[in-house]
């Protein structure tokens, strides 16, 4: 049975490039982005009652969810925010569960669960009594990057301005304060080559196996 890891970071820290990593080493990533994307897909459920919620205004021309609009209208709205973390969080939170445990029983030699908040939900869901995805886990490993290339990552990726770079990075838990609550870290702040062999080093950690993959080395 595979050791099953949570992944997080911050926003700009570069957490999806280090699943990548991980999987071209042999891991299976149980992606909650991709879960959610799947959810809010034309014709599911959680695609036409959040269409239903917050109206028709956030329907894109082909039929779907105008992700990044929605984004921004409740990132500046704590009370839209809540209505969308009722609507959506236990049909995501369960899929998930149901995804971890599928992956528990599977072949692979690591599983990795990347969740973006994971501290984030887990300090709410506990606050309400409820179980957490870093519950479920055997760890969570943190991908680290200071702030300041946060900011500057999300100006090169997003054409963001410093200060809605800087907003958005504040929305979350501060990262040197993720920091203390991982299990392990990989600093992503510099070379790729670095970066890799943190990870070919913390996946020998975890399985005990060498990378499969031949650009592992």
């Amino acid at each position: 049975m595979p050791r099953v890891v949570g992944l997080t970071g911050g926003i700009g820290t570069g957490k999806s490039t280090v699943a990548q990593l991980f999987e071209k080493r042999g891991a299976r990533i149980v992606d909650a982005d991709a879960i959610v994307h799947e959810l809010q897909a034309p014709g599911a459920p959680l695609h036409d009652e959040i269409l239903e919620t917050f109206g028709e205004r956030f329907r894109r021309p082909d039929g779907s969810l105008d992700r990044k609009a929605l984004g921004a209208h409740v990132f500046a709205d704590p009370e839209a925010r809540a209505t969308l973390a009722r609507l959506t969080g236990g049909p995501i939170v369960a899929e998930l569960a149901r995804r971890v445990a599928e992956a528990r029983g599977s072949d692979a030699p690591l599983v990795l669960v990347d969740v973006p908040l994971l501290f984030e939900s887990a300090r709410k869901a506990r606050d309400s009594g409820r179980p957490t995805t870093a519950d479920a886990v055997d760890g969570v490993i943190l991908v680290y990057a200071p702030e300041a290339l946060q900011i500057e990552r999300q100006q090169a990726r997003d054409g963001a301005s410093a200060e809605h770079a800087t907003q958005r990075m504040r929305a979350q838990m501060p990262i040197d304060e993720k920091r203390e609550l991982a299990d392990w870290v990989i600093e992503n702040g510099g070379d790729l080559r670095e970066t890799e062999r943190q990870v070919d080093e913390l996946f020998r950690t975890l399985t005990g196996e060498e990378p499969s993959s031949q650009n592992a080395g």
